[in-house]
């Protein structure tokens, strides 16, 4: 197994023997495998050689993948030598759909050449009509006619006909300039960027017929986790379907190959960070800051983008958990195009025992949410979007990103039926200490939750209680019933309090906080 610096993947193998002249036998390569990482996908192509042949071309590959990654082997009885590539600027499509949309827009740019010959000849014909009679032109020989009038008929309908073509032209032109601009739009989202060609050659030598496999690391393609959960809230259980979305703009059609996908990550770099020195130093305060807070961050909301996505129906894939990755074996051949297109492939599926709460932060949202809780299972699960079903019905899609807690943590939509309402108790403000030097803010808010379900529901009730940055700032927090969980899921400053509540109950949470400061400063972040 030989690993080379330089190198490329094929279309077309060439044999070579050792004769006086270089006699040729021309086979073909073909993409037989390929293992999708997100981001990134590792291609093979398999050549077969005879004994006598000593060199393979593998030639008219789109030069855009990284030489370095490039590794060779071979079946026994078949010994690999020196591995060379050449590059060279490419004439042609890459493949076969790019070479079809060229034909068609060459084809299209032809019609419009013999269009112009014609709007130019139905000019010509308009321009002789318009002279005829024309003040200060010499008249041009009037046509034979037996009478004026056959003359007069005989113009008019001339230059309607003329008149009549050019608009035709334009119409036709207009219609075929916009066929031209979407084969175009076509063509570049087919293209893989390479504007040249590469050349492999490898030395061989063959006891016996057998195969040359060459494998290479390509960008342009990869897959996106993508998940879909619905919750079967009578059961008690999230019935879980891991998904890859694939894609793929290398400039090659896949066709008919085996397909892996895998979680590994090659195109993040293997080695970690080094520690570096941690310095402090002092920093002037700056304009637009208040007591060391900036006062204008703003989050932008992330776009989501919807694409047509197929869907790829074939048996379950075969799941293999590795020492740091999870890789599945697409049963059967895949086909996918070199055009962006995206396809979607079903991973696997799991039925999932799941502790169902309704989540309420009532400072933030008057509405309860339907959280589902489930052990995690085994393999590396990445962050995805997810489409969420409650008992059958759409709720909704959301980013999902499973290493965000320890266990599967799934939302399944807003509850109507837990009312959430939140009083202002104290609103106080004031001064306190030796000779009233300090501020003091007192607030005190009243969350009342009633249950309107018919059944017994758990709750999860979530408060972000203020943290002190700063020696001078002192906050007193007092919580009536005391919470169940500090600093829930390490989340500073964040109480949570897990309740059960029976049909028609009311339940009540108290939150008092008193915040002191200097008398002259200002604190960012006040209630």
């Amino acid at each position: 197994m030989l690993l080379h610096r330089r190198t490329s993947i094929g279309a077309g193998l060439v044999a070579m023997s050792l004769g006086c002249g270089p006699a040729m036998a021309q086979d073909a390569s073909r993409i037989t495998s390929v293992i999708l990482y997100p981001g990134s996908a590792t291609v093979e192509r398999t050549a077969r050689v005879v004994p006598g042949m000593m060199r393979l071309e593998i030639s008219g590959l789109p030069a855009n993948f990284d030489p370095q990654t490039v590794r060779v082997d071979s079946d026994a009885g078949v010994r690999i030598g020196e591995v060379s590539t050449k590059d060279q600027s490419r004439t042609a499509a890459s493949n076969a759909r790019e070479s079809a949309i060229e034909e068609k827009i060459q084809a299209l740019k032809d019609r419009q050449a013999v269009l112009e010959v014609d709007a130019r000849s139905a000019q010509m014909t308009a321009e002789f009509i318009s002279r005829l009679g024309a003040p200060g032109e010499k008249p041009a020989p009037l046509p034979s006619a037996r009478s004026l009038a056959e003359t007069i008929e005989a113009v008019r309908r001339g230059g309607a006909d003329a008149f009549g073509r050019i608009q035709k032209v334009q119409v036709q032109k207009r219609e075929i300039d916009k066929q031209i601009r979407a084969l175009e739009r076509d063509l570049a989202r087919l293209k893989s960027g390479a504007n040249d060609v590469r050349t492999i050659a490898v030395g061989v030598s063959a006891e016996r017929p057998g195969e040359v496999r060459v494998s290479y690391q390509v960008n342009g393609a990869g897959w996106r986790p993508a998940y879909r959960a619905g919750l079967d809230s009578a059961g008690s259980k999230v019935l879980l379907e891991r998904q890859g979305a694939i894609s793929q703009t290398t400039g090659e059609d896949w066709t008919n190959v085996r397909l892996k996908l895998s979680t590994g990550q090659p195109r993040l770099s293997p080695q970690g960070t080094e520690p570096r020195p941690w310095k402090l130093s002092l920093l002037e305060p700056r304009s637009g800051t208040v007591s060391g807070y900036a006062t204008n961050l703003a989050a932008a909301p992330a776009e989501l983008r919807s694409a047509k996505v197929d869907e790829l129906r074939q048996e379950a894939p075969i799941e293999v958990q590795t020492t740091f990755a999870t890789e599945f074996e697409v049963p059967g051949t895949v086909s996918l195009p070199s055009d962006g297109r995206k396809l979607t492939v079903s991973l696997a599926k799991l039925s999932l025992p799941a502790k169902m709460r309704l989540r309420v932060v009532p400072r933030l949202d008057a509405a309860a949410v339907v959280t589902a809780e489930a052990e995690r299972p085994e393999g590396v699960w990445l962050a995805g979007d997810i489409q969420l079903y409650r008992d059958g019905n759409y709720v909704g899609a959301t980013s999902w990103n499973p290493q965000a807690s320890a266990a599967l943590v799934l939302p399944f939509g807003r509850d109507s039926l837990m009312r959430v309402k939140v009083d202002r108790a104290k609103d106080r403000n004031g001064s306190g200490g030796l000779i009233a030097r300090r501020n003091e803010r007192e607030v005190s808010d009243l969350f009342t939750l009633t249950n309107h379900h018919k059944t017994p529901v758990e709750l999860l009730v979530l408060e972000s209680s203020p943290v002190s940055t700063n020696d001078q700032i002192k906050v007193e927090a007092k919580f009536d019933p005391k919470p169940t969980e500090e600093n829930w899921e390490e989340r500073p400053g964040v109480v949570a309090w897990a309740r059960a509540i029976a049909p028609n109950q009311t339940l009540k949470f108290s939150v008092a906080y008193t915040i002191g400061y200097p008398k002259d400063a200002a604190v960012a972040g006040l209630p």
